[in-house]
């Protein structure tokens, strides 16, 4: 107990020190918001990396795979291959927007304050879903290891977030959760393959070949509620956290804390790299916990449980604190990202932001989500955290994929389209938590809805986009998006331009 509770609180003393050192260049907004573009692509890619694995990637992730069978796989190639769209779709351009975030973006290309202001409703609505998922990690993981009332682990999560990001910005968080990855790497990743070669032959076999114990286990595609409609399932999640990573607005944010689109493109393949070997780790705990912890309701801290359950003693519990520090910088990285996000939101987007406001706006967002998620002790993890993708694929993902590619984009369709995105996904998500329905395709689509809306979303925005309606600027718009060396801060006076102050200097010639 006191072992898992020092490793903790290490992680959580270097955490603060760290973002201590960046708190002295925070000291304008493109300081507290994007680190004045002066992040190298290295340092970038591992903050993004360490931001990304969050609680549910390292502890949601293994008892997806106790619950629901190797299946559960899906949602690490979904989360991972969402990246490859941003890198292909989204990175560059939105370097070259020069846009903050995503309503900024939304303002930039189709020059409507009131979209914007919308756009901020959508981001705040997918940081609070993700959000919750985060602070309950924070809280279950404190408990289990030291015996911390849940409500008091929550809370003191929330402080320590919030304290950090509120002084230091985006500088801060960066190489913090920099520092979070190579900690979730090593106390994550060191301690599987420790266990894996203490389990024994017997129960290494056990984890390797389940067939004999349980055939269905061993299926290759998810299936969500027993009904037998595996593939359905399958291709809903992979919708959901594919589509939805390229609509995250603290992912976004992120291309704008380097120099220029190249490094931006970079930035996103090596992520890719980073994360498709972390996810090797999660699915270790998986296969062990399946043979050493199957308790269905002890999912959420699976990581935590297994080296105690395969190794009692000293060793285990130096093992169990590792984990269990690995899971908390797990959600301290990711946290930071959304609080960032989130104060964007508040106050940048919907306020006009200066540095005191989005400070405050810190503050405020973390204070709902301590408020939201202290009832939550009971919610999955997953299920919140497939509730945001599910949202932003349907909002932000059609958004930024049609007004970065297609000049035809207008406000009213945008403004139609996420209404219609943003009302189905959630209205269904919702429904899914209310209504009492029989396991079948009907259950599946409102757990996992982005299937049918997003291409709802898309559609709407396409048809409420009438042709006579878009301007003679859209295409010189779209074009600086695409062009190396073209810059939204050029002559052409047709060219919208969000409110002073609100956005950065496109960056010249560095396409």
């Amino acid at each position: 107990m006191m072992l898992g509770l020092a490793a903790i609180g290490a992680v959580i003393v270097a955490s603060v020190l760290i973002g201590v050192w960046g708190v002295r260049a925070a000291r304008s907004t493109p300081d507290f918001l994007v680190a004045s573009r002066s992040i190298v692509p290295g340092w970038n890619a591992l903050a993004i990396a360490g931001e990304y694995v969050s609680a549910a990637s390292v502890l949601g992730l293994a008892g997806l795979l106790v619950k629901n069978g190797v299946g559960a796989m899906w949602y690490a190639v979904g989360f991972t291959a969402g990246y490859v769209l941003v890198a292909a779709l989204v990175a560059g351009p939105m370097r070259r927007s020069g846009a903050y975030t995503v309503p900024d973006f939304a303002e930039y290309r189709l020059a409507s304050p009131r979209l914007r202001r919308m756009c901020g409703l959508v981001v705040l609505v997918i940081m609070l879903l993700y959000l919750l998922p985060q602070f309950k990690a924070a809280g279950v993981v404190l408990e289990l290891v030291s015996g911390i009332p849940y409500w008091i682990g929550v809370v003191g999560a929330g402080l320590v977030v919030s304290s950090t990001i509120a002084v230091g910005g985006m500088r801060s968080a960066t190489y913090v959760q920099a520092f979070h990855y190579l900690v979730k790497l090593a106390f994550i990743a060191g301690p599987a393959v420790a266990l894996f070669a203490l389990a024994g032959p017997e129960r290494r076999d056990a984890a390797l070949n389940p067939i004999a114990a349980d055939p269905g286990w061993t299926r290759p595609l998810l299936d969500l509620d027993g009904s037998g409609h595996s593939l359905l399932s399958t291709v809903s999640v992979l919708v959901a956290t594919t589509l939805g990573a390229m609509g995250l607005p603290h992912v976004v944010m992120r291309f704008h804390t380097v120099a220029g689109a190249r490094a931006a493109r970079r930035v996103a393949v090596s992520v890719i790299v980073l994360l498709g070997f972390f996810y090797l780790f999660p699915v270790v705990y998986g296969l062990l916990g399946r043979v050493v912890t199957p308790d269905p309701e002890e999912t959420d801290v699976v990581p935590v449980l297994v080296p105690g359950a395969i190794v009692p003693g000293t060793l285990g519990a130096v093992l169990t604190a590792l984990v269990a520090a690995g899971a908390f910088a797990a959600f301290l990285s990711t946290s930071s990202g959304l609080l960032l996000a989130l104060a964007g939101g508040l106050s940048h987007d919907l306020f006009g932001g200066s540095l005191s406001r989005l400070r405050l706006g810190v503050v405020v967002g973390t204070v709902l989500a301590v408020a939201l998620a202290l009832p939550a002790a009971d919610v999955d993890i997953n299920v919140l955290v497939g509730w945001a993708f599910a949202v932003a694929a349907s909002t932000f993902c059609p958004l930024l994929t049609l007004g970065i590619w297609w000049r035809g984009l207008t406000a009213t369709g945008a403004t139609v389209g996420l209404l219609i995105g943003a009302g189905s996904s959630t209205g269904a998500a919702l429904a899914s938590a209310v209504l009492d329905l029989e396991p079948g395709p009907v259950s599946i689509l409102l757990a996992q809805p982005a299937l049918w809306t997003v291409p709802l979303a898309f559609a709407s925005m396409a048809l409420a986009s009438r042709p006579g309606s878009v301007p003679g600027w859209a295409g010189e718009a779209v074009l600086r998006l695409h062009v190396p060396g073209r810059h939204s801060t050029g002559d052409t006076d047709a060219i919208p331009r969000p409110r002073p102050g609100n956005r950065l200097d496109a960056d010249r010639g560095t396409g």
